[in-house]
C-alpha cells in the first residue's frame, strides 16, 4: 500500500476512533443520567409528605389545650421527610457529578493515545514531508533526499535501483540519484 494511501487510512482511522469514542462518553452519560430519576422521585415524595404533615400539624396545633404537644410528633415526622428529600437531592447531584467524571475518565485514555502517540508521529512525518517537498525541487534537494534514502530506506529496494547503488550515488549517477530521491519522496507519500 503506497505511504499516501496509508497516511489517509490512517487519518481516517483515527478520526473514526476518537468519534467513536466521544459517542460512547456521551452515551455513557446519558446513561448515567437515568440513575437521577430515583433521586427525583425520592425528593419528591419526601417533600411532598413533609408539606402534607406539616399541613397536618398546622391543623393539629388549632385544637385547643391539647393542640402543641399534637402537633409534635407530626413536625418530627415532615422533617425526617425533607430529611428524605434532601437524601433526594443530594443522589440527583452525585449522579450529576458521575455522569461527567465517568465518561470523562473513560474517554481520556483512548483520546491520550491519540494525543501522545498517534499525533507526535504524524507532526513528525509532516515535518518530514514537509521538508523533502521544499527540497525536492533544487539539485542540491535532490542530493539530500538521495542521501537520505541511501541512508534510511531497507537495503532490499535500495538493490532493485541498482546493483551497485552506494557506487552509483559517489559517482553522481543522475539516474541513480534521481530513483534515491524518488524512492525517498514515494516512502514519504510524496510523488
Amino acid at each position: 500500500m503506497p505511504a499516501f494511501v496509508r497516511q489517509v487510512v490512517t487519518d481516517l482511522l483515527v478520526v473514526v476512533w476518537v468519534y467513536a469514542w466521544i459517542r460512547i462518553g456521551f452515551w455513557l452519560r446519558d446513561l448515567i443520567e437515568k440513575l437521577a430519576v430515583p433521586g427525583q422521585k425520592m425528593e419528591g415524595a419526601g417533600q411532598g409528605i413533609a408539606d402534607n404533615l406539616t399541613d397536618a400539624g398546622n391543623q393539629v396545633g388549632r385544637v385547643p389545650i391539647a393542640g402543641d404537644e399534637l402537633t409534635a410528633p407530626f413536625t418530627r415526622a415532615a422533617e425526617a421527610a425533607r430529611g428524605l428529600a434532601n437524601a433526594g437531592r443530594e443522589q440527583q447531584e452525585m449522579v450529576a457529578d458521575l455522569s461527567w467524571a465517568l465518561p470523562l475518565a473513560l474517554v481520556a485514555a483512548p483520546l491520550g493515545l491519540v494525543l501522545l502517540i498517534w499525533l507526535p508521529l504524524r507532526i513528525r512525518w509532516m515535518r518530514r514531508a514537509g521538508s523533502a517537498a521544499a527540497a525536492r525541487g533544487t539539485i542540491a534537494g535532490r542530493d539530500l533526499l538521495a542521501l537520505r534514502a541511501l541512508t534510511g530506506q531497507p537495503v532490499r529496494r535500495l538493490a532493485k535501483l541498482s546493483p551497485d547503488v552506494a557506487g552509483a550515488w559517489r559517482r553522481g549517477d543522475e539516474a541513480t540519484l534521481d530513483a534515491l530521491a524518488a524512492l525517498e519522496l514515494r516512502s514519504l507519500g510524496l510523488r
